[in-house]
């Protein structure tokens, strides 16, 4: 599992080396894309990763101010968005995104839904 994890992360960070991103920081974006804004709490949670780890990943798209965070109510709470800067890399990445993610399907073939469905379970049950 763990063989096949960084094969397909270094399938995805080389069609997204052009872009500056990597597979990590571009899951990032697409999230807050899809979800407009996030608590850190609430993108840990929506990808299974611990906090130090998304603090890690999120430092550098803030930096690059694609990522905008601020405060909640609750000094302790930080809510995240993609920028208008975040979403044009977001635009930018996508196409090479999709390049890997068609490598992919085309070497898993027929079998690709299948191995979604089973991989979301494994993630929902583990987690």
């Amino acid at each position: 599992m763990r063989r096949a994890t960084r094969a397909v992360t270094r399938l995805y960070d080389r069609e997204l080396r052009e872009t500056a991103l990597r597979s990590t920081q571009f899951t990032l974006l697409q999230a807050l894309h899809q979800a407009g804004s996030l608590t850190q709490g609430e993108l840990d949670s929506v990808l299974s990763l611990d906090s130090t780890t998304l603090s890690r990943s999120l430092q550098p798209l803030v930096e690059a101010g694609w990522v905008k965070s601020e405060r909640g109510d609750d000094r302790r709470v930080r809510h995240l968005r993609l920028s208008a800067s975040g979403e044009r890399k977001y635009q930018e990445a996508l196409p090479a995104w999709r390049r890997a993610q068609n490598q992919l399907t085309k070497t898993i073939g027929r079998d690709w839904e299948r191995l979604e469905r089973d991989l979301r379970q494994i993630a929902g049950s583990v987690a």
